[in-house]
């Protein structure tokens, strides 16, 4: 493989995956079948990519653009060996919404930004002394605390929304859990997608969706860039993402290793410095920050082909999509109703996620020490707790992240001087 991971082997006679295979990262199908899966990993990031900037009141278009940009640096970054497309990240929600109220869209895209760097030097470190030391800072039940609440905290927001226009919230929110239980597969794994086309329909039924910018705005275009503003008081809030997309990440690559059977581990510095990068390049553009897609490794999973030349293919293709501003206007027309109804399935996806990351990890809630992080870190996120030091504004987001932190290494580190750990931290399997 070349150094950019652009030279792919064919697998077998390049129509279909031999029986007990994969497709590799460094191999890849016909071109006209690979450009096919890379289509498909378009659909799958497409309804949550454009979510974010829909939610966060940002150009859909300009997003699209960075995360074609981000993904392609991505597989350059990584020299092609870990198949990824990267999104929108949800993390970014709610300090992109708490810092817009305070330092409007400059602010936040400054927020992003630093975001971006933070995890671009966590994953300096990572590369130069491995991988290991994050499960120690930041072990299941301090990770899922702050995914959790990352996710609940938002839960007024999505009610704002919904309450706009319960009727299209309703029918959105109903289409989505039915699309999920119905359909097998991609149309399985594409509901928040389906359930918000059918609730715009609906929206567009009663009168809700307004088309006169899509009318005006022109077929080509550049999308609409934006310069970031950097103010101190951001950081409180950006700080906390960084944990999230390091565990998203880590995860991700994991997750890649255990589906083609091979040990990406000294990979995975790479893949969060390629993020890092991504996420800065997207603030200083006017886009919303990136992670690693598990929407695409359900395809991969569907489909058996971990080709990085599709990813290739759904890179390009976002940058074609960005440059169409009726594409962008059209995306920006989603009604209130439509994304209250989605996002309160989503927001409550995120915060269930960080259950999921506690039910993986085995986590002991008898054990005195996880329940107390897990307790205080919740009520502190979903409250919103907020402390002013100065210029300085931590929110509940930050606060909680903090608690989880301090909490869990506080009382271990007591616990163990004292010689009161009696409950193991993890479940025997």
């Amino acid at each position: 493989m070349s150094l950019l991971g652009t030279r792919w082997k064919l697998h077998g006679d390049g129509r279909s995956v031999r029986p007990g295979k994969v497709v590799a990262p460094n191999e890849r199908l016909a071109w006209p079948i690979t450009i096919g899966v890379g289509l498909q990993h378009v659909v799958a990031m497409f309804g949550a990519t454009f979510l974010v900037p829909i939610l966060t009141h940002m150009p859909p278009a300009t997003t699209l653009f960075f995360s074609g940009i981000g993904t392609l640096l991505f597989l350059v970054v990584t020299q092609g060996r870990v198949p990824s497309y990267l999104g929108s990240s949800f993390a970014f929600i709610a300090p992109i919404l708490a810092s817009q109220q305070q330092f409007g869209v400059g602010g936040a895209l400054g927020g992003v930004v630093a975001a971006g760097v933070a995890l671009a030097l966590v994953g300096a470190v990572v590369q130069k002394f491995g991988a290991h030391w994050i499960n120690i800072v930041m072990p299941p039940v301090v990770t899922g605390s702050i995914v959790a609440l990352i996710g609940l905290n938002l839960a007024p927001a999505a009610k704002q929304n919904f309450v706009a226009a319960p009727v299209t919230a309703l029918v959105t929110l109903v289409a989505i859990i039915l699309v999920s239980v119905l359909f097998r597969g991609i149309l399985g794994r594409l509901s928040i997608l389906i359930g918000v086309v059918i609730g715009y329909v609906v929206a567009v039924a009663r009168g809700e969706v307004d088309f006169s910018k899509v009318n005006a705005a022109a077929w080509i275009g550049l999308p609409h860039f934006q310069t970031p503003e950097f103010h101190l008081g951001v950081l409180g809030l950006f700080v906390p993402v960084v944990l999230v997309l390091v565990a998203e990440n880590v995860g991700h690559v994991k997750s890649v290793s255990a589906m083609t059977g091979q040990n990406l581990d000294g990979v995975a510095g790479r893949a969060l410095m390629a993020d890092g990068a991504a996420t800065v390049l997207a603030g200083l553009g006017g886009g919303s920050g990136t992670t690693t897609y598990a929407e695409n490794i359900g395809v991969m999973a569907a489909t058996k082909v971990y080709s990085t030349a599709a990813y290739w293919v759904a890179g390009l293709c976002a940058l074609v999509l960005s440059f169409s501003p009726k594409f962008g206007e059209l995306i920006a027309t989603v009604p209130q109703g439509v994304l209250g109804g989605a996002a309160t399935m989503l927001y409550g996806m995120i915060g269930v996620l960080g259950v999921k990351i506690w039910v993986q990890g085995r986590v002991n809630f008898s054990n005195q020490i996880n329940i107390t992080t897990a307790a205080v870190a919740l009520i502190v996120g979903i409250a919103d707790y907020t402390w002013n030091v100065g210029q300085l504004s931590f929110a509940g987001i930050a606060l909680g992240s903090a608690a989880a932190l301090l909490v869990y290494h506080g009382m271990t580190a007591l616990a163990r001087w004292r010689g009161t750990v009696r409950e193991p931290e993890t479940e025997r399997v």
